[in-house]
């Protein structure tokens, strides 16, 4: 059984930075695709970015150039860094795990609250 373990979430203020932290461990495949998602109440789940075991990164246009995705192979953990955080930021980030080859999974973190206030 796969866990994923996020931690890093808080209260910052606008403009501040956060990094978040999503540790897997188990049985994992590669390929996978491993990321980050967001939801406030009363409004659908969005993918914020994302991250294969190929290194390829997407991001949805509102973080682009504010926030990194970036892993760590050998621990299979990926991290958020969120520069210039402004109050729409602030949701409930959850962490992702997928497969994508002949082995298909898709597990969720509990998620981290991010709130962005002054």
């Amino acid at each position: 059984q796969v866990q994923l373990v996020e931690s890093g979430g808080g209260l910052v203020q606008p403009g501040g930075s956060l990094r978040l932290s999503c540790a897997a461990s188990g049985s994992i495949y590669s390929p996978y695709v491993m990321g980050w998602f967001r939801q406030v109440p009363g409004r659908q789940r969005e993918v914020v970015a994302t991250i294969t075991s190929a290194d390829i990164t997407f991001y949805t246009d509102s973080v682009t150039g504010r926030f990194t995705i970036s892993r760590d192979n050998a621990k299979v953990t990926v991290y958020l860094q969120m520069n210039s955080l402004k109050p729409e930021d602030t949701a409930a980030y959850s962490c992702n795990l997928r497969g994508l080859g002949t082995v298909r999974y898709d597990y969720w973190g509990r998620g981290t609250q991010v709130t962005v206030s002054s």
